[in-house]
């Protein structure tokens, strides 16, 4: 009987220990799993704040301010004079 008593204490052990492994295990796991996700968070806010400062630097180059005197410069366009302006009659689609 004392040694079915050692057995199942022994049993009882290793149960508990392997849970514990197995606890411990699960944790390590989630932390990695926590890790990858805060890195990937990390790459996709500097990915959004890049989409933002190009979509910033696009509002920029298509303004008036800065269209019209580049096309002064490189295509040497001007405002034209009062006696230059055509209108055309049209119908409007």
């Amino acid at each position: 009987m004392r040694t079915y008593s050692v057995l199942l204490t022994a049993l009882a052990v290793v149960a508990l220990l392997a849970a514990l492994s197995l606890v411990t295990w699960r944790q390590a796991r989630a932390l990695e799993a926590l890790r990858d996700l805060d890195a990937v968070q990390r790459a996709l806010s500097l990915v959004e704040a890049e989409r933002a400062e190009l979509h910033r630097r696009i509002q920029t180059l298509e303004s008036r301010g800065h269209v019209v005197p580049s096309a002064r410069e490189r295509l040497g366009m001007r405002t034209p004079s009062a006696g230059e302006i055509i209108l055309l009659e049209g119908e409007v689609p």
